[in-house]
């Protein structure tokens, strides 16, 4: 059954699309046959998303544009929120999920691009390319082996094994290297890698430590002093992951001393708004250090496979309900239901809801042929397909019930 109709005419749906999104995203949603798109090339501040936001059904973001409990508490006629990155740290998931928001991500479609930088950025830095490359910029020719060492046989330690972590390990193995990874969650190893006890274990042993971690209380200055101090001497740190899990001082500190030979960094505590803006760090000017503006997943590959994840996730929940993936609103993952009306029904999580559905439904001999419920701990989402001829009575009755916090009829 192919599905045509939502529960606004097509050309009523506004997409706003924000930090030049990749075309694909704007590909597929055109494909299916939403006309009115607007794709800005920079992210906007508070002011101006609550200037924009007031009609807009879909948002697409990337890493830079906050969507604060202000610009939620505007966005009357917002259904859904696309992150087309991995974190989601830009969204006030709190308030999205009580103004029944779904908010999708892409946790995965960058990951090949973040594990090859990786694997590059260790040959590097190894190496010591840095340093010599800017040496014969500078007109000096420094041709020596000293300090300079090849990956193999070296181990590298993964802090995270996730999805990044996991990848980077396989390629890692793949150049002669030995791995070994922690997480605070029991994951199974690939290929040889090794799980240890503690983060210090690892630090001792490893001579590359890379962080593939995410921002949470439990991971902020997780690289600090004494962490930093623990690490085998001469050893390199990457941090591709977040930009507040490592303390920039003590690194500086690690650095200038000779406790670490070098480091790479790609994300950091205070980041500018928009390319081109002044950017400062303390970690700048020093010998085998690689800093780079956030671009760890930024390859075209990954923000095109990023608009087709993101976009198919948005579109799913606008045509048919399905939320899997959403951060916010309760995954369901739902096929159409043929001669059927589907009506979506958001509501807070208090005791009696689901029952006085049912009650009010069959109380107008409304036949319910399908109905799907998933509660998080603040709502409950229920999805209802009715008989075609009582869904708009249907509806009507659903507005009314205790708790409900957003009503749509998909088809």
């Amino acid at each position: 059954m192919k599905q045509v109709n939502t529960s606004y005419p097509k050309d009523k749906i506004n997409i706003l699309l924000l930090e030049n999104i990749s075309d694909s995203a704007v590909e597929e949603i055109k494909a299916a046959g939403y006309v009115n798109i607007r794709k800005l090339s920079g992210a906007l501040s508070e002011q101006e998303l609550i200037k924009e936001i007031k009609d807009v059904h879909l948002l697409g973001i990337r890493s830079k544009t906050m969507v604060t409990e202000k610009v939620i508490a505007k966005a009357n006629k917002l259904l859904a929120i696309g992150c087309y990155c991995i974190g989601v740290n830009q969204v006030n998931l709190a308030k999205a999920t009580d103004a029944g928001v779904a908010v999708f991500n892409a946790p995965y479609s960058n990951t090949r691009s973040v594990a090859e930088l990786v694997i590059g950025l260790s040959i590097m830095l190894i190496r010591k390319i840095t340093d010599k490359n800017k040496a014969a910029h500078n007109g000096i020719w420094q041709k020596d082996a000293k300090g300079s060492f090849e990956l193999r046989g070296k181990t590298l330690g993964i802090v995270g094994y996730g999805n990044i972590g996991s990848q980077v390990s396989i390629m890692a193995e793949a150049l002669g290297m030995d791995v070994l990874f922690y997480d605070t969650e029991s994951k199974l190893p690939l290929g040889n890698a090794t799980a240890v006890r503690s983060l210090k274990e690892l630090l001792r042993k490893s001579n590359i430590v890379t962080l593939h971690v995410p921002s949470d209380i439990g991971t902020r200055n997780l690289m600090n002093k004494d962490m930093l101090a623990t690490m085998k001497k001469g050893s390199i740190l990457i941090n591709y992951s977040r930009g507040d899990v490592v303390d920039l001082d003590a690194l500086k500190e690690a650095l200038v001393s000779g406790q670490l030979s070098g480091a790479a960094i790609d994300v950091f505590p205070e980041e500018p708004e928009k390319n081109g803006a002044k950017f400062e760090t303390v970690l700048q000017n020093l010998p085998n250090v690689i800093l780079t503006p956030h671009i760890g997943g930024s390859t075209e590959e990954a923000q095109y496979n990023i608009g087709l994840d993101v976009t198919s996730k948005l579109l799913n929940y606008l045509e048919r309900g399905s939320t899997n993936g959403s951060l916010t609103v309760p995954a369901l993952n739902l096929s159409l239901q043929a001669k059927t009306h589907r009506i979506l029904h958001i509501h807070k999580n208090v005791p009696g809801v689901l029952g006085e559905i049912n009650s009010k439904l069959s109380a107008h001999n409304i036949n319910i042929v399908g109905q799907y419920l998933k509660t998080n701990d603040n709502i409950g989402y229920v999805v209802l397909d009715v008989d075609t001829k009582l869904s708009k009575e249907a509806s009507a009755l659903l507005k009314d019930v205790k708790g409900t916090i957003k009503l749509r009829m998909v088809y």
